[in-house]
Order: structure tokens, then C-alpha cells, then sequence
């Protein structure tokens, strides 16, 4: 029995330390189309559509936001070539596309060599017109594989172009180095409001004749996905490795280009091949590498996105990749430390993950070579606990049913309340459970100061003159009426502004019809100008000209004796009053 308590303690004691920890980002996939052929990408242009590329059909596929096929865009096969790694490779929607209907793609010709072309959209919006092609770019290849494929607009509104180094195994032809080539590069040409294409003149080999304008970085392998934050900016490359290890770089927002990635050089961290190689200082390494062997059993990297929609705040800032073979999901989130942490989100669906899209909100999808097209849920949902200053010395969090708050990330021992007082300078935030995951919250930063704390505000109502650190416990006046038995009393006052009312309101206005000098105080709101009463007869001895109601006091009009009937003519009219009235007592 004694064991039997010491296990269950312990038991108590993990699970305890568990739920002060963030949970592990936990994700679902779940199908949102399946029976496509060798799919491998999914685009939107802006809208609630994703158009998935079909490599060995040469089809671009539509289907909507809830799953539904809508229909073929753009059919390809008769200009394509197939095989080991040749096909319909990459599509990239002008940033106006809504307004322009120009995309792009590329494709392996029928010859094996890399195609970049340009369309435009039909009269129908579902419809590619097939006959637009303008062809920008043809790069001869050496071999049937490693041909790249991807496409991107960067923030900069250039088109990017991700080029492998021509196939075979190992660059037998030295391209990735080779700067006369464009093989093995990252490429960059500007597409807006030109026919065809130009050079961006900030390209960093612009103008040297040594090395090929086109060209924005070197050095790669297959960078078969690449992708830019959202948010940021930054350029984020899958380059899928030889023998032994896959990599992903990244380019910070803002980088000029001319960075060298070190293939053949070099295969991630590591020497590949580098016989007339420059020293390592030379090249840009990766920000991570993943070995074909284990644990992680990679052989084909697909670089992923920097996930930056609304629906899943857990995700928020993880950068998605997977592997051809391992078929692992996993993430890369910036620690704040110049490093990344790492996590492994789901065991995924297996061999073939190829390509991540997103919609036009953001939301994230997996695209997998058996032909389906699932979307990444987040498991935690939208749970998303935040914490801010309550006003009154402390913090306090928001969302949640359990609470563990930390300072300059270490625990604080006993905080389990959703409000904390801290006591010492820091910066804080909670770990924050709704009973199904736990998720850390954004940090503030305290300062706590020595000395006597109080309000330090004369201005506040409970100023304390002795006080040298504010606590945040001023209360500052709030002027009114605070008589609870006036007329005009205010709830939310705290403070007397001497206007407090008593007794009975009215109106004190004198030229008011319903002027009443009886009243305790005046309300403008019970003043009547519109209906008072008095004579209306103009002729009248006690004409009143404010009276819009007559009230049957007006004294006859004496100006005209004649004018019996105070028209202001004397007339047959008149008579006729004199003598409805003869012989009648003026008493009557």
C-alpha cells in the first residue's frame, strides 16, 4: 500500500507540473478533397477559391473554401514533359490579380527544359484563357530532376523563381556555384507593367558582368517550396538535400539578396564537396538541418508557411514544414534568443507530403501526392488567454480556469489566482488552462520600486503625500451629484459638484407660457413656448402677441365705432350685427 501512495503522489506531482507548461502545439488534419493526380500546390488569388497544380496532367484544378470542385482552370498537357521530377512545378497569382487576371507559371517543356510563362484569366473567372501564354523565361536543364519549380511574389511585388541545380546527384556540372548560371538559384524579375519582364536594378549582381543579373541568391540544391511571412516579410527556403541532410533557410525582411547557401560546398552544416570552394565564413549556413537518418529520417524537405491566419491564435507565427518520406508536421517558432523551437505537431498522413498552401484567410493546408487536400486545425481551437494591468496594483488574466504565473520565466510559487500582485520587478506572464490545453499569454513588464507605496497623484482623491512609489491605486475624481434624495443624483460620481436639486422643478423662465415662480428650482426641459394662451385678437385692448391660443378675454376693439364686427370696415356686415342686436340688454 505504501507504494501504492508514493506512485499515486507522484502521478499528481507530473501531472501538476504538466499543466504549468504550455501545451505542445497539437494539430488535426482533416480532409478537404481528395481524388486530385499528383497533386503539388495549393494557391488562392485573393478569393474564397484554391487552385491545386496537377504535376503529371499539366491541369490546374479549382476548388472552393468548403471543399466543393468547381472546375479546371488552365489544361497544359500538350506542353509539358513528365517524369521523374518533370511537370507542372509552380503558380504564382500577380498580386492585382482580381484587377488584372495575370498568373503565372512553370512547367518543364516538352524538351525537359524550365518554362516561366504568363496568362491571363478569360471572361469567365473559372476559366484560363489558354491562348494568352506569353512565354518570359527558358532555362535549359541538364537532367530530368531537380528542376525546382516554385514561384513567389515577395513583398517587394518581384517575382521569385526557385531553381535547382540541374539533376543528376551531387551538381556534377558545379551550377549552384556557377554565377554565369541559372541553375541552382534563387531568381528574382520584375513582371509589373512591363510586356514581358525586366531586371530589378536593386537585384545584387545588377550591372556585373561577371555574374548573371537574374540571379537574387545562389548555392541551392532544390529549393522545391519556399514562401514569405505575411507578417514579416522574411523568406523562408526548403532545400532538399543529397545523400544526408535536408535544410531550410531563411532570409530576413529586407535583405538585399547575394547570399550564397553552399551547395555543393556544402550539404547543411556539412562538407559535401569542396574542392574550389571558398572557406566556410564565404557562405550563409541554414537556420536548421534534419539528417536522413535517425531521428528524424528525412529525405526530401518540403518547405512549408509561416501561418499568420485569425481562426488558430495557438499557431500563430509557426512555420509548417514536412518531409516527402518522414511525413512528420512540424513547426520552427522564433524563442526570443536568436533560435527557434521546434516541435513535431502531428505524426502526419504518411509518404508524399509535397506541398502547404493557404487560403485568402490564411487558414492552412497540407497538400499530399495520393491525391488529398487536407486542412491543418488547430486542436486547442481559438483559446487564446491574454493578461493586462487591472487597474488597481495588479495583473490580471483573462480566459481561462486555471492560472500559473511566471516571472522572467521561472514560476511563482503559490500564483494560481486569475489576479496577481507582483512584488518584485519582472517580466510576467501566466500560463493560462481551460481545461483542455494550456497556453502561455503575452508578457508584461513590471517595475516595482523601493520605498512607500501609494498614490503618488495629488490630483487623486486618495493621495498619500508620504507615498514615493505609485501603486496604481488613485482614485481621481469623478464629479457630480452624490445626494442619493436629490433629483439629480449620479451613481457614478464620487465627488460634489454643490449642483445637487431638491424639491419641485418647473419653469422659471418668465416669457415661458407655463412660467411658474411657486417652483423650487428651474428645468429648461419643462419650459413651454409653444402653447400659451391669451387674446389673439390684434385690435384687441389686451392683444397678446406670444399667445398662439386664444382664451376668450380680449376686450373689444374701440378704434372704429362702427366696426361692429372688428374687421376693420365699417359695411353692410356691420348692420347686419347692429340689428341681431336691437333692443338686447348690453348685460346680455
Amino acid at each position: 500500500m505504501k507504494n501504492l501512495y508514493t506512485l499515486l503522489i507522484l502521478l499528481l506531482c507530473v501531472s501538476f507540473t504538466e499543466a504549468q507548461l504550455p501545451s505542445s502545439l497539437n494539430i488535426n488534419l482533416t480532409t478537404h478533397y481528395s481524388g486530385l493526380s499528383t497533386p503539388v500546390g495549393i494557391y488562392n488569388c485573393g478569393d474564397n477559391r484554391l487552385f491545386v497544380l496537377e504535376q503529371s496532367q499539366g491541369d490546374i484544378e479549382i476548388i472552393d473554401t468548403n471543399g466543393a470542385y468547381i472546375g479546371k482552370f488552365l489544361d497544359l498537357t500538350g506542353v509539358i514533359s513528365t517524369g521523374s521530377e518533370r511537370g507542372l512545378l509552380g503558380l504564382a497569382f500577380h498580386p492585382n490579380y482580381l484587377s488584372n487576371g495575370f498568373f503565372f507559371v512553370n512547367y518543364t517543356n516538352t524538351a525537359g527544359n524550365t518554362v516561366i510563362a504568363k496568362y491571363s484569366v478569360s471572361g469567365n473567372p473559372n476559366i484560363a484563357n489558354a491562348a494568352s501564354a506569353v512565354i518570359l523565361l527558358t532555362i535549359t536543364q541538364d537532367f530530368s530532376n531537380h528542376n525546382g519549380g516554385h514561384l513567389a511574389f515577395g513583398p517587394d511585388g518581384n517575382l521569385y523563381i526557385g531553381m535547382g541545380d540541374g539533376g543528376s546527384g551531387g551538381d556534377p556540372n558545379n551550377r549552384a556555384q556557377n554565377p554565369l548560371s541559372l541553375l541552382g538559384k534563387m531568381l528574382r524579375i520584375n513582371v509589373t507593367g512591363v510586356p514581358t519582364f525586366t531586371i530589378p536594378s536593386t537585384n545584387p549582381y545588377f550591372g556585373q558582368a561577371d555574374t548573371l543579373p537574374a540571379i537574387w541568391a545562389m548555392g541551392a540544391r532544390n529549393p522545391w517550396k519556399f514562401s514569405f511571412d505575411d507578417l514579416t516579410g522574411d523568406m523562408w527556403i526548403g532545400d532538399v538535400g543529397q545523400n544526408a541532410w535536408e535544410e531550410i533557410n531563411m532570409e530576413p525582411a529586407g535583405t538585399p539578396g547575394g547570399s550564397n547557401w553552399g551547395w555543393r560546398c556544402y550539404e547543411g552544416f556539412n562538407d559535401y564537396n569542396i574542392n574550389n570552394c571558398n572557406g566556410s565564413t564565404y557562405y550563409d549556413f541554414p537556420v536548421k538541418e534534419y539528417s536522413h537518418g535517425s531521428p528524424y529520417n528525412f529525405c526530401s524537405i518540403t518547405g512549408g508557411i509561416v501561418y499568420r491566419g485569425a481562426k488558430y491564435p495557438g499557431m500563430q507565427g509557426h512555420y509548417f514544414f514536412t518531409d516527402y518520406c518522414a511525413g512528420g508536421i512540424y513547426t520552427l517558432l522564433a524563442n526570443g534568443l536568436g533560435g527557434y523551437t521546434e516541435t513535431l505537431a502531428d505524426p502526419g498522413p504518411g509518404f508524399g507530403n509535397v506541398a502547404f498552401g493557404t487560403d485568402t484567410n490564411g487558414n492552412l493546408y497540407l497538400c499530399n501526392a495520393s491525391g488529398t487536400i487536407y486542412e491543418i486545425v488547430d486542436n486547442c481551437g481559438p483559446f487564446s488567454p491574454t493578461i493586462t494591468t487591472n487597474g488597481i496594483g495588479g495583473l490580471q488574466a483573462v480566459a481561462g480556469t486555471q492560472y500559473w504565473w511566471w516571472n522572467n520565466g521561472t514560476i511563482v510559487n503559490g500564483a494560481n489566482n486569475q489576479t496577481f500582485t507582483p512584488t518584485a520587478s519582472g517580466t510576467y506572464y501566466a500560463t493560462v488552462s481551460n481545461g483542455t490545453c494550456t497556453r502561455q499569454t503575452n508578457s508584461v513588464l513590471w517595475i516595482v520600486q523601493s520605498g512607500i507605496p501609494g498614490c503618488t497623484y495629488s490630483s487623486a482623491l486618495n493621495f498619500n503625500a508620504e507615498a514615493d512609489v505609485d501603486d496604481g491605486s488613485c482614485i481621481f475624481p469623478l464629479y457630480g451629484c452624490i445626494d442619493p434624495l436629490a433629483n439629480n443624483y449620479d451613481g457614478a460620481a464620487n465627488t460634489d459638484n454643490g449642483a445637487c436639486l431638491y424639491g419641485v422643478p418647473g419653469c422659471l423662465d418668465p416669457y415661458a407660457c407655463n412660467y411658474d415662480s411657486d417652483v423650487d428650482y428651474q428645468d429648461c426641459t419643462l419650459c413651454d413656448y409653444a402653447t400659451c394662451q391669451g387674446c389673439t385678437e390684434p385690435c384687441a385692448e389686451n392683444y397678446d402677441p406670444s399667445a398662439s391660443i386664444d382664451d376668450g378675454s380680449c376686450i373689444a376693439c374701440a378704434q372704429c365705432p362702427g366696426d361692429l364686427n372688428n374687421d376693420g370696415i365699417v359695411g353692410l356686415a356691420d348692420l347686419l350685427v347692429f340689428v341681431a342686436n336691437f333692443g338686447s340688454l348690453c348685460s346680455e
